[in-house]
């Protein structure tokens, strides 16, 4: 059974449409890319799934549940932890202080993240705001992972950071896949770092899916024709 799955998804902003026809589907400790241009619905979708927007036409289920009336925080509790585009860390909390705030039973805990990314463990103390785009980035993930999720959403946790840190990020992402056995939907622009993560894509053209396969057979006329500049 799919952990999570959206068939035939429609959502609007206002009158606008931004998806029209988007079909997703993610099996429990599998890695899915969600791909596209700028622009084409992506963040929307993720919004769609942690019910930040509601969507006026098609199905969306996690676990088996119908979670379409939810309101996000029980889509959360649920079990769907979101590595927002931006980071969004709490900026006037410290970084321990982040971390407590989305903790709840299990797995993941204070020690588990801080041996993650030890650098949030040697900035325990400072607050969100002070730390580098690259360790914001850290702490989000590490936010996220606190509230112990079966299913992790990452949008775009690697855009704009030093390639050290990319690989850092990297490196974590393929960690958590190895280890830890949850579900992963990964929003980013790396091909080749896509490549060593992602089981499977989905990409979207306008608001719909236009692809979905194993990431392997992605060939170079896919993604010429819906990701190249």
């Amino acid at each position: 059974m799919n952990l999570l799955q959206l068939s035939h998804i429609s959502a609007f902003y206002g009158q606008s449409q931004a998806l029209f026809d988007v079909h997703l589907k993610l099996k429990a400790g599998e890695v899915l890319a969600l791909m596209g241009r700028n622009g084409m619905g992506k963040s929307t979708t993720v919004k769609v799934i942690c019910r930040m927007l509601k969507h006026r036409g098609g199905t969306l289920s996690f676990d088996g549940q119908n979670i379409a009336d939810l309101p996000s925080y029980k889509v959360a509790r649920a079990g769907i932890g979101l590595v927002p585009e931006g980071r969004r860390c709490f900026p006037n909390l410290t970084v321990l202080e982040n971390l407590v705030a989305s903790a709840r039973p299990g797995n993941w805990d204070g020690a588990k993240v801080n041996e993650l990314f030890p650098r949030l463990a040697e900035r325990k103390n400072q607050m969100a705001a002070s730390l580098s785009g690259g360790e914001q980035q850290m702490l989000a993930i590490g936010r996220a992972l606190m509230t112990n999720p079966r299913l992790l959403i990452l949008d775009e946790a690697t855009e704009g950071l030093a390639p050290v840190v990319r690989q850092e990020i990297w490196a974590a992402i393929a960690q958590l896949k190895q280890e830890s056995g949850m579900a992963i939907l990964v929003i980013d622009k790396s091909l080749k770092e896509l490549a060593t993560v992602a089981d499977r894509a989905v990409i979207l053209e306008k608001g719909r899916s236009v692809w979905a396969g194993e990431f392997a057979a992605l060939s170079p006329e896919i993604t010429d024709r819906y990701l190249g500049v």
